[in-house]
């Protein structure tokens, strides 16, 4: 085995490395989710110099710039103050979801006048309207990190791949019986799967345009579905009450995950694929251990429906969004409260991280969003001027720009 290159990685922190065997260019990562500002770097190049065999003496010295480097990063963007940059009268009906590629530099918006439009952040820009589904154009996704392809679900019973770069349709996946709610690309950029009111779930191949398998065994609607990191595991949360841990691989079910009394609003794994975090409409969060699908924990304390939840990109810190206006952040070692974000006059229906983990952003029915210290809970600043709610918001993954989406049908930049 011989070493050819070192990247980084920024979030979570990570050097990946390109190395070659028997004639072939491979790739494996080291993940260095302890990371944090205050890391002793010699000691921790001392630890991946033992554990790994391709670090040889002769990287030490580049190896200790590169942690500087996700050092650095992490110290960065912590205090940014955002600013209202674009209002786009994005569509004329409302819209349904918006979604950033990964550098933030264009982003999708879909509705319901039946289109998907793709923009430019930094001009506001509109790059292409896709056009062709019949119905509402309900879940969309760039395939990131790549970018280069957009999937976008309908309540047209159909899911189109087009290209981000000149709007043209590669392929119309057709099969389901009902509306697609929800869609997710696998990280290799190889599969696109779906969830439908069907009550199941479907993987299709990009390149052949051609459906690999149909994931049946939930008994209401799929409205919730993830990969893991890997690539190798997708998870479904449906109606039933239940998620579903399915072998990508195989299509086949691997666990059902079942201890919810209501319906699911979210279902989410982890990046070292060791936890599945779920949220229901039962007020509670559950933690399940993803290698046998048992529960080690559920997180209670909320009023009222759970209506998001997340990890953050190291999966040390777990966020809930709830419809009694507040938001909680967990440990995810301990499964205890560290803080309770309050402010918000309204449901929460969206919550997610910075990359850096250090801030959260909530999108509320007050029409606002928020960003939060994560550790504090403090209310850091209030993103206004929407005149409708706000069901879509999210951080570029520089954590440098903020998207929100409205009722109002617009979409706001801030950055």
């Amino acid at each position: 085995m011989k070493l050819k290159s070192l990247l980084l990685r920024y979030y979570p922190p990570g050097i990946m490395l390109e190395y070659e065997k028997g004639g072939e260019l491979k790739t494996k990562a080291i993940d260095l989710l302890d990371l944090n500002p205050s890391t002793d770097i010699n000691a921790l190049v001392e630890e991946i110099k033992e554990a790994e065999p391709l670090i040889t003496a002769s990287r030490t010295e580049q190896v200790k710039l590169l942690i500087q480097r996700l050092q650095d990063k992490l110290r960065q963007n912590s205090n940014h103050k955002f600013y209202l940059f674009k209002v786009l009268r994005a569509h004329i009906l409302p819209l349904t979801n918006a979604a950033l590629n990964k550098s933030g530099s264009c982003f999708i918006t879909g509705s319901y006048d039946r289109t998907c439009k793709l923009w430019d952040t930094a001009s506001g820009e509109e790059l292409h309207t896709l056009e062709g589904h019949k119905n509402v154009v309900y879940a969309i996704a760039f395939n990131n990190p790549y970018g280069d392809k957009i999937a976008t679900g309908s309540f047209d019973k159909t899911c189109k791949l087009w290209s981000a770069e000149t709007g043209k349709c590669y392929h119309t996946f057709r099969g389901h019986t009902a509306e697609i709610v929800c869609l997710s690309f696998n990280p290799q950029s190889t599969l696109v799967a779906t969830g439908s009111m069907d009550t199941t779930a479907k993987i299709w191949d990009i390149q052949k345009g051609e459906e690999v398998f149909t994931l049946t065994g939930h008994s209401a609607e799929i409205i919730s579905l993830a990969f893991n990191t890997s690539g190798d595991r997708i998870i479904t949360g449906s109606f039933d009450h239940t998620v579903a841990v399915w072998d990508a691989d195989a299509g086949r079910k691997v666990y059902t995950l079942i201890g919810h009394c209501a319906e699911i609003s979210s279902a989410v794994f982890n990046w070292d694929c060791s936890l599945i975090l779920t949220g229901s409409m039962d007020k509670t969060c559950m933690l399940w251990d993803a290698t046998n699908g048992k529960c080690v924990a559920t997180l209670t304390g909320h009023d009222d429906e759970i209506l998001d939840s997340c990890f953050d990109y190291t999966g040390k810190l777990i966020a809930t969004a709830s419809a009694d206006g507040t938001a909680r952040v967990f440990s995810a070692a301990t499964r205890k409260l560290i803080t309770k974000l309050e402010g918000h006059e309204g449901e929460i229906s969206k919550i997610s991280f910075n990359p850096q983990g250090t801030r959260l952003l909530t999108g509320s029915s007050d029409k606002t969003a928020r960003i939060w210290d994560a550790q504090t809970g403090q209310c850091l600043q209030v993103l206004e001027g929407h005149t409708d709610e706000i069901f879509s918001c999210a951080f570029n993954y520089k954590g440098d720009i903020i998207i929100t989406g409205s009722k109002d049908n617009t979409c706001r930049i801030w950055r």
